[in-house]
């Protein structure tokens, strides 16, 4: 039986200015790909370059999609859901400091 594990991430992003954008090229993921994210709303293009806040995003999705083998929806709900349980620990953190 083949066993597989899952790997937890936390990252935090940083407070940059929302002028900053990245050329999509640099990052190494094909242009019909990002195309997709684009679709499926999970980062936003313009003129080949995205926002220098999305491109963790980005990376985590792509870690999830090729650790976990899913494709682009099922990674993005993941992450969705990762999100959501790191906000839900800030706040159980930030309850228990009171």
């Amino acid at each position: 039986m083949k066993k597989y594990y899952l790997q937890v991430y936390q990252h935090t992003l940083s407070a940059g200015s929302d002028g900053e954008w990245v050329d999509i090229r640099s990052l190494g993921i094909h242009p019909d790909l990002a195309e997709k994210l684009a679709e499926l709303g999970i980062i936003e293009i313009r003129e080949n370059r995205i926002r220098d806040t999305q491109v963790l995003r980005l990376q985590k999705l792509m870690r999830i999609r090729y650790n976990l083998g899913v494709n682009i929806r099922a990674a993005a709900i993941i992450m969705d859901l990762l999100e959501r349980i790191e906000q839900l620990q800030d706040e159980i953190n930030r309850l228990k400091k009171y």
